[in-house]
């Protein structure tokens, strides 16, 4: 009988002996199971910043515009496809000899028109004698054949309103900018950003002036 006693008291001892390494064995995979969901979650937020950062960068800075025409050759020529900075104009104003990007009269079904701004908000512009004045000073042109034949509207002083942009084309013999009625001054809210880089073709890659 006691031999009996003796034999069960030790299967018990056995029993609790593996419960216990039982309890510790699950104890300790629910351990790792916490590190790995905790680890997978680090990782999915790090993945979901850049996946955000990339999608803004690409929002504001990487937006193509292909150019069409020659209004702007000697910069740029038809064919070329330019990034377009949407933010900077979001916190500035565009400003001289700035190049933009903009639809002429905020028409959606038109392609976007890039040229380069020659008078901002309150400036007097004329052209006279084949030379753009703005505010009676001639324009400090950064391009080298600046001469105009035609100055249809520009012809007589012209006063640039609240929020307007007077435009030109480089190639200004062949550019249809604000010196035609269809197109006129630029209204800010029209304007997509500033053209700061030729990402093709490969000749002419790099940054504008």
């Amino acid at each position: 009988m006691r031999h009996r006693r003796n034999c069960y008291k030790a299967r018990r001892r056995r029993t609790n002996r593996a419960g216990g390494s039982s309890l510790n064995f699950y104890g300790q995979r629910k351990g790792v199971n916490k590190a790995l969901v905790k680890t997978v979650a680090v990782w999915v937020a790090q993945l979901a910043l850049v996946i955000g950062l990339a999608a803004v960068i690409v929002y504001f800075f990487g937006v193509r515009v292909p150019v069409v025409g020659q209004s702007m050759s000697g910069t740029l020529e038809s064919g070329d496809t330019v990034l377009v900075n949407r933010f900077v104009y979001k916190i500035f104003n565009p400003k001289q000899n700035d190049i933009i990007v903009f639809l002429p009269n905020g028409n959606e079904k038109s392609y976007y028109y890039i040229k380069r701004v020659i008078a901002t908000p309150g400036d007097t512009v004329q052209i006279k004698d084949g030379k753009v004045y703005v505010n009676d000073e001639l324009f400090d042109e950064e391009i080298e054949n600046p001469y105009i034949e035609n100055a249809l509207l520009a012809e007589e002083p012209i006063v640039v309103g609240e929020d307007e942009y007077f435009v030109l084309g480089d190639n200004r013999g062949n550019s249809e900018d604000s010196r035609y009625a269809n197109i006129g001054n630029v209204k800010k809210e029209h304007i997509l950003g500033q053209a700061w880089f030729v990402i093709s073709p490969w000749e002419n890659f790099g940054f504008l002036n």
